[in-house]
């Protein structure tokens, strides 16, 4: 995936259910997403088409059925919508877009407990490469 590809919110969907199942079919995917939504089958093929293009998807199609998998991980998906956010919502300030979102949302001990020691990783890595 380039900088600039963008995946809408239908494609996201669509990438996490490959990122949880694998290498799938498009009725695969399309009867996962109509758990939680109505879709077209037609729409989740048309989506598919237009993700594998966008380099998002690759698709076998040596057999019958095509199988879609995932091109792209969902830590390289994540990273640049958060980069992406962070530039354009945050003016390139990660703190501000930590305390708005731990702001907004009750974050459990675990997790700050989490968050804590990944602070104190990447804060013992910052001195670590000042001292070299």
């Amino acid at each position: 995936m380039n900088k600039n590809t963008k995946p809408t919110e239908a494609e996201l969907e669509i990438l996490n259910i490959l990122w949880e199942k694998g290498a799938s079919t498009v009725r695969q995917v399309h009867e996962t997403l109509e758990q939680n939504k109505e879709s077209g089958y037609t729409t989740t093929l048309k989506l598919m088409q237009i993700m594998f293009e966008k380099g998002l998807l690759k698709r076998d199609a040596s057999s019958k059925t095509h199988t879609y998998e995932a091109l792209v991980t969902r830590a390289q998906t994540q990273g640049q919508m958060i980069q992406r956010m962070v530039d354009t919502m945050f003016k390139g300030s990660a703190a501000q877009l930590v305390m708005q979102a731990l702001g907004n949302y009750k974050a459990d001990e675990d997790e700050l407990s989490q968050i804590r020691e990944y602070l104190d990783r990447i804060e013992q890595e910052q001195k670590t490469k000042k001292a070299s």
